[in-house]
């Protein structure tokens, strides 16, 4: 809109120049006095905040539901993502939302710099690695050290490989780790996801540094466990989420500008039903996010309620096989207050729980493990049932499918991730059926804009010829 406005202001002052002449007051005349002539490093940081946020809880819905058995569309004659039916434009959002909101963090983070300013440095450079991971681990190779500099006359970036992307972006969370000054406090405007607490930006800065040394584990020259029990055992010189109140969790109002990502709730759960391997879990825990997720199926005459029950993803075109209603998303998901998760407490027990399964550090993993199914039931205002875990297929067994299965339920509307946890682990094992497409096989990637290989060509090619091809089957570097 800006650019939009500046054009219609230069045309207008051209057309003037015909009339009359022009003088040394010029640039005078051409002042929009509703343009902000310098932004300070807080002015970027709430609506990138919100407006991804908000993304990615709309992808969450639209993409990863659908595609690791959450829920999916009913009816549903044919195609679609929960049978692996994956178009070649199916990416373009994320590559095109996230590129735009770094622009942005990148003029944050120049404007946090000039201005001398520790905190906004570090918020700048852990927005900037958690949307640079999620970019990367959507596509693999992406444009990075080139990216955003089109006024520098760069407008055919080169693709970075994904290790040279992690290996900066986990760099740059370990120096916002040691920037952050708490005694300093945020003094650009009260921030939306934390209130302008500074303590709880550097412990989403280093429990997101422990989300990606996870992704990247499988990879020896990261280092990554070495690195991670570096931060599990260091809590005082790298805090993590303790709480769910530490949690990366926008509270969205519904009140402008924080208003709710769906334009109608009710298209949340219009043609939409539960995917029976998420909710037949759910059932087996006797788990209490079972009505916060979904409501109850109905006989087919939508007379009588018959308990939570699901659908197979990829089930045959033939609506008339199932004898009731399925279970369909609770609206309250979506109407205000809402919640959109960036990084919850849960995840960073999860994690750790991992870590001590695979003995990479010397603590407790059932520990972590119950209080990472705690934390996670909490989030969503349900009450943990006392005997929750007495329950057989709710106890630690010691095993990392009890782990995933857990961390899978955990990461409940966040974004991508249990779809990137899927592709590190091979967990929870998802059920097959005769109509998924894809060779039955689950996608590892998005294609890339059919635009950047178009304007981009040169580029793009050598990228994919590094990667082994521009397939949603080419798995990205941390998963080979």
């Amino acid at each position: 809109m800006t650019r939009s406005i500046n054009k219609f202001l230069a045309v207008l002052v051209a057309l003037t120049c015909l009339n009359v002449s022009c003088t040394d007051n010029f640039e005078e005349i051409n002042i929009n006095p509703n343009l902000i002539e310098k932004i300070s490093p807080g002015t970027l940081l709430n609506p990138t905040i919100y407006e991804v946020a908000s993304f990615n809880a709309t992808r969450s819905n639209a993409f990863t539901f659908d595609l690791m058995q959450v829920a999916l569309p009913f009816p549903s004659a044919s195609g679609g993502v929960h049978r692996y039916d994956i178009g070649e434009n199916a990416g373009n959002s994320t590559w095109n939302t996230y590129y735009r909101w770094l622009a942005n963090v990148k003029e944050m983070q120049a404007a946090a710099v000039a201005a001398e300013d520790p905190n906004y440095e570090a918020i700048a450079l852990t927005l900037n690695a958690w949307l640079y991971s999620l970019l990367t681990d959507s596509f693999g190779d992406v444009p990075m050290e080139e990216a955003s500099r089109g006024d520098e006359k760069i407008f055919y970036p080169a693709f970075n490989t994904q290790q040279e992307v992690y290996t900066k972006i986990l760099a740059d969370l370990e120096r916002a780790n040691s920037l952050y000054d708490l005694s300093r406090g945020m003094v650009y405007g009260t921030d939306i996801l934390y209130g302008s607490n500074v303590g709880n930006w550097q412990r989403f800065t280093n429990s997101l540094r422990l989300r990606l040394l996870l992704r990247v584990s499988k990879r020896s020259e990261m280092n990554a466990e070495a690195r991670m029990a570096e931060i599990v055992n260091n809590p005082g010189a790298n805090p993590v989420f303790s709480s769910n109140e530490e949690g990366a969790i926008l509270k969205i109002t519904g009140i402008p500008p924080l208003i709710l990502p769906w334009g109608r709730a009710v298209d949340f759960r219009t043609g939409r039903a539960a995917s029976a391997f998420f909710i037949d879990n759910l059932n087996t825990l006797e788990d209490p996010r079972r009505t916060k997720f979904f409501g109850e199926a109905t006989s087919t005459d939508g007379q009588t309620k018959v308990g939570y029950k699901g659908i197979p993803s990829g089930f045959d075109s033939n609506n008339a096989q199932f004898d009731f209603s399925p279970s369909s998303p609770n609206i309250a998901l979506v109407t205000a207050p809402m919640v959109a998760v960036l990084m919850s407490y849960a995840e960073v027990e999860f994690i750790k729980a991992e870590l001590a399964q695979k003995s990479i550090v010397d603590t407790d993993a059932q520990l972590h493990y119950e209080k990472g199914v705690k934390a996670a039931i909490a989030q969503w205002g349900a009450e943990v049932p006392a005997n929750y875990f007495e329950n057989p297929a709710a106890a630690y067994d010691g095993t990392l499918e009890r782990i995933m299965l857990q961390k899978y339920l955990a990461l409940y509307f966040t974004d991508y991730q249990q779809w990137f946890e899927y592709r590190r682990t091979g967990l929870p094992v998802l059920p097959k059926t005769a109509g998924m497409m894809n060779n039955q096989q689950v996608p590892v990637r998005f294609r890339y804009p059919s635009n950047v290989q178009q304007m981009n060509k040169e580029n793009y090619k050598a990228a994919v010829e590094r990667m082994g091809g521009d397939d949603i089957n080419t798995k990205v570097w941390w998963e080979k």
